[in-house]
């Protein structure tokens, strides 16, 4: 198997390759996350950005996170596909949405970020372990 990660937007507008394996993969369950995917969580890789391909136009969205720190979000124009993120404090960092690689199986999600948002409905693997907001260091 390649170490390059691939993916994009459901209607392949926007497409992006990234080398080599990524360094944090959760779950968050801050509420931001619960309004962008209209469930009880975002499902993420979080990669460096060095050496990111990106192709396609995406819209950006920019927010102030619960940190107080700038988060941009990007998505497909044309279908609405989620498909990366970036933080302004943050610019070496490139993540993406679990479920726009081509091979969502290469998700292994490592922890639960956030946790101290969840919906009571919201069921997640009790064996990753959980942080009420993003865990140290």
């Amino acid at each position: 198997m390649s170490d390059t990660y691939t993916g994009g937007c459901a209607c392949g507008a926007i497409r992006y390759e990234i080398p080599g394996e990524p360094f944090f993969m959760n779950h968050c369950q801050c509420r931001d996350c619960q309004r962008k995917s209209g469930t009880g969580h975002g499902s993420y890789l979080t990669f460096a950005a060095d050496g990111v391909k990106l192709t396609g136009e995406a819209t950006q969205w920019d927010m102030v996170a619960d940190s107080g720190n700038v988060k941009t979000r990007a998505f497909c124009p044309r279908c609405g596909s989620p498909v990366y993120m970036r933080f302004a404090a943050m610019p070496q960092i490139f993540t993406v949405h679990a479920a726009s690689l081509d091979d969502p199986g290469r998700y292994k999600p490592q922890v639960v970020t956030y946790r101290m948002r969840a919906q009571t409905w919201d069921y997640l693997d009790p064996a990753l372990p959980a942080f009420d907001k993003m865990p140290p260091g």
